[in-house]
């Protein structure tokens, strides 16, 4: 399981969640938690970090590098 693309996936946005959820504490002076951390991160990161990692690993057979791509296209345009 720790092979797979999808965990892989899972783990690197998770460190970034944990590297802005850190700053952002550090910039407000107090521990803003992991799940505000998490909302404010997909609201204003997220799309630009999935763009910017596929970018960097394509797949050479055509499908995105998000495993997330197909569900996010589905929901777009519901309110966050």
């Amino acid at each position: 399981m720790k092979q797979s693309s999808l965990y892989q996936e899972f783990l690197a946005e998770r460190e970034e969640i944990l590297r802005h959820k850190w700053l952002e504490s550090e910039r407000l002076g107090y521990d803003i938690g992991f799940e505000r951390a998490l909302l404010d991160w997909i609201r204003k990161h997220r799309e630009g970090w999935r763009a910017a990692r596929r970018q960097q690993n394509p797949i050479s057979s055509g499908q995105s590098a998000s495993p997330f791509t197909s569900a996010e296209n589905s929901t777009t345009g519901s309110a966050a």
